[in-house]
């Protein structure tokens, strides 16, 4: 008698090929196809008539970790059809903690939430922070990077520098120790301190550590509109001198000024790969992202860390310098303020201690309280501590379609969640949903098939998990059953935590986790990690 069987359903195994009818049973957690008019008997019989079944989705880019273990993180994934997430993009990731510089670390990482851990001291490596992990009962199963920006801060703070020998060496060795114990690879978030701080040597060198296990150097690149071609070509620099595999983060074109060089951005990564290079990429289906708000101020002003960016606010004649850099396209930092049009493309999601700013755009609130939109934003950030968060609408939806048609791009959350009640980008509960009803349903660019290949099957070539992503005998039982005709993205930018419809069924290891838009209770979640092929 098998543990589970699904019958009925029209099976979309994920490899792209066209969905054909069979009976998928789970044994041990391990998936048996068997024939669609199979008799065979189980503990528990799904009858999914008129409904897909299909793997797991696989989201590659999830910041789920910082919130890991909370019961709201696991509903936005679970909710969506994902049953494996990749953490730690970005550059931020729980782990190495130097106790001494924590505060600096936690401030960065207070977009993903309110509360830290109190065993956060002890992550100061990849094997400690494992040891927590593994007394936390999850639904889903996850992989970890090690962030740059968590790791410079253990090496060398905040500092605006080069390391020295002796804080690279630091680096090597944290980052090789996380190799070591199973971490996917590298991170690195390059428009966030201190990661903008670091050169492309640097990188080349932590990268080459990675390289020695076949990980990946995964990139939130420096610039991703005016100047992304040229931070195309640092991603393809770095694997090219470090023989390290490529992953570009959140792959977009932003500023109406930029629109339409998503063409040539794929030519670059199609030439690198000619060339021989492992380069791939994640994308959100939406046309805003979503990150600090502070991230409106340049760099150079956060040496000191958020506080120290916050004191320099309340100076009159520093706040006039910003705002003149800001409002200057030859200020060199990716300008969230100019790719938007200004601060009418800026959206408040998140800024605790000015509520009633929330759910509308720093324009909107300077319009209504009769201020000028920079002194809004400049009190909005000292009264918030610098700590607040924004959704930029900056994206064109032809670089958007021309972005997902490329074979190595693959869906990804980009997913924030701080709460369960908490304003966050849609993105984080609705973009596998959204996928197939955006791309499959109302633009029609792909067979359902591919889309659901691009979100399985090559989801999980590229974060390189051999056991999932394809319905096939012996394969990890990581399924979902969806209705497509009802199955669509809900959630939106003022209730951005609105589960998806038609997602009826989620499946983990042979057990069903979700159903009825309910989590069920079982935790057979697991942690994967990553060892050198």
């Amino acid at each position: 008698m098998y543990e589970l069987l699904v019958k009925n359903a029209k099976v979309i195994d994920g490899t792209g090929k066209e969905a054909f009818a069979a009976t998928v049973a789970s044994e041990n957690g391990k998936i048996k196809v068997l024939p669609a008019d199979c008799s065979c008997e189980a503990k528990t019989v799904i009858d999914a008539k008129g409904m897909y079944l299909c793997p797991g989705f696989i989201d590659p880019h999830s910041h789920g970790d910082v919130p890991l273990g909370k019961k709201f993180n696991s509903v936005s994934k679970i909710s969506q059809g994902i049953t494996t997430h990749v953490s730690g993009q970005c550059g931020f990731s729980m782990f190495p903690v130097n106790p001494d510089n924590m505060k600096l670390m936690q401030d960065g990482m207070a977009i993903f939430t309110d509360t830290f851990p109190e065993e956060m001291v002890t992550f100061t490596s990849f094997e400690n922070y494992l040891k927590y992990v593994q007394t936390l009962k999850l639904p889903e199963n996850i992989k970890f990077n090690m962030g740059h920006v968590s790791l410079r801060i253990a090496a060398m703070g905040f500092e605006n520098r080069k390391p020295t020998a002796q804080e690279m060496d630091k680096m090597k060795s944290l980052l090789r120790e996380a190799m070591e114990h199973g971490a996917i690879g590298l991170s690195s978030g390059l428009i966030y301190i201190p990661s903008v701080y670091a050169d492309v040597d640097e990188f080349v060198e932590l990268c080459k550590v990675v390289a020695e296990y076949d990980g990946i150097y995964t990139t939130h690149m420096r610039n991703e509109s005016g100047s992304v071609l040229q931070s195309i070509d640092e991603a393809l620099e770095i694997g090219r001198r470090s023989g390290c595999r490529v992953h570009i983060s959140h792959l977009k074109v932003c500023g109406k000024q930029n629109w339409g060089m998503s063409k040539q951005i794929i030519e670059k990564i199609q030439k690198a790969q000619a060339e021989g290079l492992r380069v791939s990429a994640d994308q959100y289906p939406y046309t805003a992202s979503m990150t600090h708000l502070n991230v409106c101020i340049p760099p150079k002003y956060f040496t000191k860390g958020i506080p120290g960016m916050v004191e320099m606010l309340k100076d009159p004649a520093i706040r006039e310098q910003i705002k003149r850099e800001i409002m200057d396209p030859a200020t060199p930092f990716e300008n969230q303020y100019l790719s938007c049009g200004g601060f009418d493309g800026v959206f408040v999601s998140r800024c605790a201690a000015t509520p009633e700013y929330e759910g509308m755009t720093i324009g909107e609130a300077a319009r209504k309280h009769n201020m000028d939109d920079f002194d809004l934003f400049f009190d909005l950030m000292i009264r918030n501590n610098g700590v607040a968060s924004a959704i930029y609408f900056s994206m064109g939806e032809e670089d958007v379609f021309n972005i997902i048609k490329c074979d190595s791009v693959v869906p990804g959350t980009d997913g924030i969640v701080k709460s369960e009640k908490e304003r966050a980008h849609p993105r984080a509960y609705g973009t596998m949903p959204r996928a197939i009803n955006y791309f499959v349903k109302e633009n029609h660019l792909f067979p359902l098939e591919k889309m659901i290949h691009k979100m399985t099957g090559l989801a999980a070539q590229l974060v390189m998990i051999d056991t999932k992503g394809v319905i096939a005998d012996g394969m990890d039982a990581d399924l979902v059953i969806f209705d497509y005709d009802t199955v669509r993205d809900t959630a939106d930018f003022i209730e951005s935590n609105k589960l998806s419809d038609g997602i009826e069924y989620v499946i983990v290891g042979g057990e069903v986790v979700y159903h009825d838009k309910e989590l069920t209770g079982a935790t057979p979640g697991k942690v994967i990690l990553h060892h050198k092929k």
